[in-house]
């Protein structure tokens, strides 16, 4: 009976690491892109985010039983359903390492009751599902930080394009064609749909702001919106805008290495105990 299980864990073991290599091979393959949803990108209706890379009809229900993070995965231009696709396969490698284990060692001799690899395999399956939902939210972190400092850097040409006198919505796109990286792709992106729908760029630049959580973005629409509803001159306040962003930006930068620096003092602390230790350790050795 013993055996009928450990056979029935290794076949198992085997299914679900035949599985995932097949997911993963699935979603490495280059796609042939759909016509129909670049089309919807392009001519949503106004205050709906745009959805690309949708999978498959069960990863949305397992992705809204997930309950992803959505201006996180909007931040990194990935969809729930990828989100539900990491996740899956993380935990998915999480159950089947110890099945994968306990048959090799079964192989070689050694014998393992069920319950081992049964609780191995959803423990670790949780663990890797919530790493993977940590690995999101940490590189949302860091795209966060990083969009706010291209931001700076925008603000600032787009006040020096009002300088040169050209028109709020003229230096919003001059401003943002002058830079490369994905910030400024995410920026001109949102122009260029402005301008294929026919909506106000700031308006498009507020929606973006808030789909991704970066309300420093939606300043600059903000600001750009007096200038092309009120003919205000805001370049002055696009700099002051962007040197405030600066400073606020640089207190966050000393908040975290303050609480680094304290964090490292714990092992420090620990570390004078031990060697008080080595030190004492003889005298007390002689009584």
């Amino acid at each position: 009976m013993m055996l009928n299980w450990q056979l029935a864990v290794a076949v198992l073991g085997g299914a679900a690491v035949g599985l995932g290599l097949f997911l993963v091979v699935r979603e490495a393959l280059p796609a042939t892109p759909a016509l129909g949803p670049a089309l919807r990108r392009l001519h949503q209706p106004p205050g709906q985010a745009p959805v690309a890379g949708r999978g498959p009809d069960w990863l949305g229900g397992v992705s809204r039983w997930l309950r992803p993070p959505h201006r996180q995965l909007a931040l990194l231009d990935r969809t729930p359903e990828q989100y539900a696709l990491s996740v899956l396969l993380s935990a998915l490698v999480g159950f089947a390492a110890p099945v994968v284990a306990s048959a090799v060692l079964f192989l070689g001799g050694v014998g393992l009751p069920v319950v081992v690899p049964v609780l191995g395999s959803l423990g670790l399956a949780l663990v890797a599902g919530l790493l993977a939902h940590r690995a999101v939210l940490a590189r949302a972190d860091a795209a966060r930080d990083e969009f706010r400092q291209a931001v700076c850097t925008y603000l600032d040409l787009v006040a020096l394009q009002l300088s040169a006198a050209h028109g709020p919505v003229q230096s919003l796109e001059r401003a943002a064609a002058v830079c490369d990286g994905w910030v400024f792709d995410r920026i001109r992106e949102a122009l260029r749909i402005a301008q294929l729908q026919m909506h106000s760029p700031w308006d498009e630049l507020q929606e973006l702001a808030d789909r991704i959580g970066i309300p420093e973005l939606g300043d600059v629409g903000a600001i750009m919106r007096s200038s092309g509803s009120e003919g205000a001159q805001v370049h002055e306040t696009l700099r002051s805008r962007a040197d405030s962003l600066r400073d606020q930006i640089r207190t966050d930068n000393l908040a975290r290495a303050e609480g680094v620096t304290s964090r490292l003092d714990i092992p420090g602390s620990l570390l004078v105990f031990v060697l008080l230790g080595f030190a004492v350790y003889p005298f007390l050795a002689r009584l």
